[in-house]
């Protein structure tokens, strides 16, 4: 059984039917899922991308079921939230962008060890403490004890920088921001002189 059959048949149960015969609708033909319909429901949807299912057959006068299997089947199409970004880049950026992975691309095709001189560098936060998630703290119980009890908790307020260094091969150095420190660029310069110190060591 498809998937859209169960939606429709779900959304009928709900309505009252007791069958899963269609019934004759005024004003609706008995099969929705035609080629003049997925062009209609096309070109509702380039005119607004965000409308919802029950809206697009409001507007065009379908069942739910129908317009669910035009969308997911005829047009092969699935609604996604939108991904959160810290910020746009601008046109000189993206540029910028695009000409250094091009000198990267070129780099690496002349000399076929050039990723393994690559050193990448990230930063995270570290709390203290996280508290425990919900499915942390499942337990098995026996028949007819109750819920065990949790307490809400927030996550530590304490925090520190973790800073890691590393390449091909693994982590190559890493330090703790200092208490009180505030990361600047003079603070960068310092943590880079520290990695090239331990890169020729190694």
């Amino acid at each position: 059984m498809s998937r859209s059959r169960v939606f429709e048949w779900f959304a009928r149960f709900r309505d009252g039917r007791e069958v899963t015969d269609d019934d004759e609708k005024c004003g609706r033909p008995r099969s929705s899922r035609t080629d003049e319909n997925v062009e209609r429901v096309q070109a509702l949807v380039r005119s607004d991308r965000r409308m919802t299912i029950e809206m697009i057959a409001e507007s065009l006068n379908m069942s739910v079921g129908s317009v669910f299997t035009i969308m997911t089947e005829d047009l092969k199409k699935k609604k996604l939230c939108a991904r959160f970004v810290p910020h746009t880049l601008t046109t000189e950026q993206k540029e910028h962008r695009i000409a250094s992975s091009e000198d990267l691309i070129a780099a690496a095709d002349e000399d076929p060890n050039f990723l393994k001189t690559i050193v990448t560098g990230d930063e995270s936060w570290c709390l203290e403490y996280d508290p425990e998630t919900k499915r942390q703290s499942s337990e098995w119980t026996s028949p007819g004890k109750g819920r065990p009890m949790k307490v809400r908790a927030s996550k530590s307020k304490t925090k520190t920088m973790l800073l890691v260094f590393f390449d091909s091969r693994g982590i190559i150095h890493h330090e703790f921001l200092r208490q009180g420190s505030t990361v600047t660029g003079a603070f960068y310069k310092d943590v880079l002189h520290r990695l090239l110190k331990r890169m020729r060591r190694s």
